[in-house]
């Protein structure tokens, strides 16, 4: 499939979510009205007609990588993520539901009749149908970061774009939040993106995405109204291609 060389042209988008979008201030737990108005944000992009999958994170519940920096078996505390994605992405169907909105949360670890397990063929079928596709379980295996998960499937589903949502307006030499003087990038080729050694993403997700030729795009989704314009093609935050 052809990838889009702008947000204007996109038919099908993966968007990555922290799992931190879905909870209060103080970035732990589930904050109902917080993933109400997600689900308000997100049914605008099926309004567009764009079909939309969504990797959802865990770390507003449980985050594997800092617990195995604590004595915690690595392995067990990917699981433990993993499950914490799951829990996430069933808050967050249920919203879309209240909404109005068709959706689906699939599940790349089998955790019980209540989840679907993903396979590629049975999201593609529901984002053919005009659901909106939530994808849990990471990768389903341990050592892989939710970006990476959100590579895969991007590149499984031939998503046009792979959408990176934070809490800063695009992609910067520094953290803005740390250094008023950091320079924000416009454009960035795959290849600056890792020689700088860039953190935005890990550069697992970044290969990925560079071998599939699938641009990401990453901008400030704490806005209001962000996402619908990066999909009506306004230049928002920062795009990592393959040409600049």
């Amino acid at each position: 499939m052809a990838r889009a060389a702008s947000a204007g042209q996109m038919k099908r988008v993966l968007l990555k979510l922290s799992g931190e979008t879905l909870s209060g201030v103080d970035q732990r737990g589930l904050h109902h009205e917080r993933i109400d108005a997600l689900a308000g944000a997100l049914k605008e992009v099926t309004e567009l007609g764009v079909e939309l999958a969504v990797v959802v994170g865990g770390g507003n519940i449980f985050r594997g990588f800092p617990a195995s920096a604590r004595g915690l078996d690595r392995e067990t505390a990917d699981y433990m993520g993993m499950l914490a994605t799951v829990i996430n992405g069933l808050a967050l169907e249920e919203a879309l539901v209240r909404a109005g909105v068709g959706a689906r949360a699939l599940s790349a670890i089998t955790v019980g009749e209540f989840v679907q397990t993903y396979s590629p063929r049975q999201a593609r079928r529901h984002l053919e149908d005009g659901k909106i596709v939530i994808l849990t379980g990471g990768t389903g295996k341990p050592f892989f970061s939710t970006d990476t998960a959100a590579a895969l499937r991007a590149a499984e589903l031939g998503a046009d774009a792979l959408l990176k949502a934070t809490k800063v307006d695009g992609i910067y030499d520094a953290d803005p939040r740390k250094h008023p003087d950091a320079e924000r990038f416009p454009c960035l080729s795959y290849e600056e993106f890792i020689n700088r050694g860039l953190r935005v993403m890990d550069t697992t997700s970044v290969v990925l995405c560079m071998e599939n030729h699938i641009p990401i795009i990453v901008f400030d989704m704490t806005q209001q109204g962000n996402l619908k314009r990066v999909l009506m093609g306004e230049e928002l935050g920062s795009i990592v291609k393959e040409v600049c």
